[in-house]
């Protein structure tokens, strides 16, 4: 099952130090751009993750068109993309090497049969929520 703990999350994103944000966008108007802001604002490395945007930036970061583009490991995988692309998004998240130690939907995005596989394969999985907002809760800062 995935975490739903608010202080086991808080220890997550504690731990946690670099962010691959898959599905970023570069409008400011869409939640994942806000989203890649605050990681950024709160000291996380953040490497957007788009396939039509590699190569060129988002919310001032360099962008990748896929996590296999990433130029170095990451910790986190934070997913804004729909529960019907989950399960392929788990595929290239487990090819990789090393793997990060956190799969991490956003609000909205439930795949339980990609959650429990994430867990037998060794990541901590938290689903349906939003790191902004956990930093938020967390921090008393809005985001």
């Amino acid at each position: 099952m995935p975490v739903t703990d608010d202080a086991a999350i808080t220890e997550i994103l504690k731990r946690v130090r670099s962010v691959a944000v898959v599905g970023a966008s570069p409008n400011p108007a869409r939640p994942s751009y806000g989203v890649t802001r605050v990681l950024v604002a709160h000291g996380y490395d953040v490497f957007p993750v788009n396939p039509g945007h590699g190569g060129g930036e988002i919310a001032g970061l360099k962008a990748y068109a896929t996590l296999a583009d990433l130029p170095q490991p990451v910790d986190m995988i934070d997913v804004f993309r729909a529960p019907d692309h989950v399960s392929a998004l788990l595929d290239e998240v487990l090819a990789m090497n090393p793997r990060p130690s956190v799969f991490w939907t956003q609000l909205d995005v439930v795949d339980l049969e990609a959650a429990a596989r994430a867990e037998a394969e060794g990541l901590t999985v938290v689903m349906d929520r939003c790191p902004a907002i956990e930093i938020s809760r967390e921090t008393g800062v809005p985001h």
